[in-house]
């Protein structure tokens, strides 16, 4: 089968791999529908987060049920299927109290940019979608499986109530689709910071009421003089950067709460600071698959779109032009085919 494989920084290639087999009773092997690269790979990309051997790209997918192992039970050939970035058997402790991420038993889901995947504990991990699928939600499927759950996971960490101030930090997928649970959730106003045209147009049809585009201290001022000097209820990190962290935690009011799930490279919270600011601060892996049946239903009847974010569509076989559009920020999301 074709795989994509990183070898190096902004080295992608797109090779003939063996075709993933059942490993375990609890597996199953879908056939990919559609896949996509995730922000989080550029990470890999650019080199940031070292690669030490060739290493297959991709965790996110939605496809078609080819086998199953003999000890699955509610998961079938023919189905076609969600499932998040991370196994879980969806009933250990951490699996019942909604961290699905933190299943005593996790594994990763890799190599998802390819024609096949091994899924592990298939029948806590996947979500079948019923019915005749239209071809015009698959894109907002595959987004399900990660950037929704993850700016959903933003939304409901920072306790997004209605009639809430949002503020969403970032203007990437998760950040674009973090506007969107936030007015799902009910928020009255949602702020979203972003300096690109194409993703403010965006932000605003996902539900933003106001844009700014200034970063730093400018931009923690802008929020307060948008908030009679206070701050927001809620403001949804979806970067990682020790910036974005900063400017999340100052533009949040006293009692406040920051959702962050932007993957933190170099970031370092002052204690002091974080002490007197009265704001509270919960993030970590989206546990995706806690929300996917309620993505998913939203999805299909209607309610919400986030298939948007993918402003760029190809082959699977030109994989590594869809990571260099998204690190040149000439794409938002690329969705692969293959």
């Amino acid at each position: 089968m074709r795989a994509t494989v990183l070898y190096a920084p902004r080295d992608v290639r797109v090779e003939d791999r063996p075709k993933p087999t059942l490993q375990q009773p609890t597996d199953v092997v879908i056939r990919t529908v559609a896949t996509c690269v995730c922000g989080s790979d550029l990470w890999d990309y650019r080199g940031i987060n070292k690669v030490t051997e060739p290493t297959p790209g991709g965790h996110e997918y939605v496809g078609i049920v080819e086998e199953a192992g003999n000890e699955v039970t509610g998961i079938k050939p023919g189905q076609l299927v969600v499932g998040s970035f991370f196994a879980s058997d969806n009933t250990c402790p951490n699996c019942e109290n909604g961290y699905q991420t933190s299943c005593l038993h996790r594994e990763f889901v890799g190599g998802a940019q390819a024609d096949y995947v091994r899924v592990p504990l298939a029948d806590g991990t996947l979500v079948h979608v019923p019915g005749d699928v239209a071809e015009e939600h698959l894109p907002s499927l595959l987004a399900c499986s990660d950037v929704m759950g993850t700016g959903w996971y933003a939304a409901v960490a920072a306790q997004v109530k209605p009639g809430d101030t949002v503020v969403a930090v970032g203007d990437g997928a998760v950040g674009l689709c973090a506007v969107i649970a936030a007015k799902e959730l009910g928020a009255e106003r949602i702020i979203a910071m972003s300096r690109h045209e194409p993703r403010q147009k965006l932000a605003r049809e996902f539900g933003a009421t106001d844009i700014l585009a200034a970063r730093g201290e400018e931009g923690v001022a802008q929020v307060k003089e948008l908030t009679g000097g206070v701050g927001a209820d809620a403001v949804l990190e979806c970067v990682g950067t020790p910036e974005s962290m900063q400017q999340a935690l100052r533009s949040t009011r006293p009692g406040g709460n920051v959702g962050f799930v932007g993957v933190p490279h170099g970031v370092q919270i002052d204690g002091e600071e974080l002490f007197f600011s009265h704001v509270a601060l919960r993030g970590g892996p989206a546990p995706v698959r806690a929300f996917l049946p309620d993505l998913i239903n939203r999805v299909l009847d209607g309610r919400i779109n986030p298939g948007k974010v993918f402003d760029l569509e190809l082959p699977l076989d030109q994989a590594a032009e869809g990571y260099q559009a998204m690190d040149e920020r000439r794409a938002i999301k690329t969705l692969l085919r293959p």
